[in-house]
């Protein structure tokens, strides 16, 4: 008799245990499809110099062997491609910095520079500025989501225009402008910078 009553125990353990995991699955939320990663992404580099991808305000950026804080940070989506802009505190207390960060699928990272007193507008297939011949590269409209201090609201609309030069350099116009609003151009300078110029501390290691 005990040993029958054992056997009725186990079985409704068991039968428990099996319906409380039918119910955990049911109340997990659904997965979205998994982020493809680059099979050529260097994983060493971002263990040596830190992960440009996962830069957020309040961390440590070094470029070209100046040290920037990130005041905070603009994430683009355009369909499904997305991008970022950190805004980076420059102690020279000049024109807005900017690092980009973009796998396009390689990881491309610029630092750029406003332009206020640029005169330029987008829109011609090349554009003529401080000695250079830019071509018209893309544009387009995306979301962004800002995070930390960047002057803008927490999330909008921004369309965009980039130029590049024969010699690499860059040139972009951004704006920001509301629903019937006419546009009101940020013209930016831009420098590709190869992964071994960037370093980045994260503020909680």
């Amino acid at each position: 008799m005990t040993a029958l009553l054992v056997v009725l125990v186990v079985v409704l353990l068991a039968a428990v245990a099996v319906l409380t995991a039918v119910l955990l699955r049911r109340r997990r939320p659904p997965q979205g499809p998994a982020k493809a990663q680059d099979p050529f992404r260097d994983t060493d580099a971002d263990v040596l110099r830190g992960d440009p991808r996962s830069l957020a305000a309040g961390d440590t950026v070094e470029i070209k062997g100046q040290a920037y804080t990130v005041r905070g940070s603009l994430h683009y989506t355009e369909q499904s491609w997305g991008w970022a802009e950190h805004l980076l505190d420059d102690a020279a207390g000049g024109p807005k910095v900017w690092l980009s960060v973009e796998e396009d699928p390689d990881l491309e990272l610029a630092l750029w520079h406003e332009v206020p007193s640029a005169t330029v507008s987008p829109g011609a297939a090349t554009v003529d500025f401080d000695g250079r011949r830019y071509t018209r590269d893309e544009s387009g409209t995306a979301r962004f989501a800002s995070t930390g201090t960047t002057g803008l609201h927490a999330a909008g609309t921004a369309k965009y225009v980039d130029y590049a030069a024969a010699d690499g350099a860059l040139l972009s116009f951004e704006s920001y402008a509301g629903p019937g609003e006419a546009d009101r151009w940020e013209v930016g300078r831009g420098e590709p910078l190869r992964r071994a110029e960037v370093r980045v501390w994260s503020r909680g290691s």
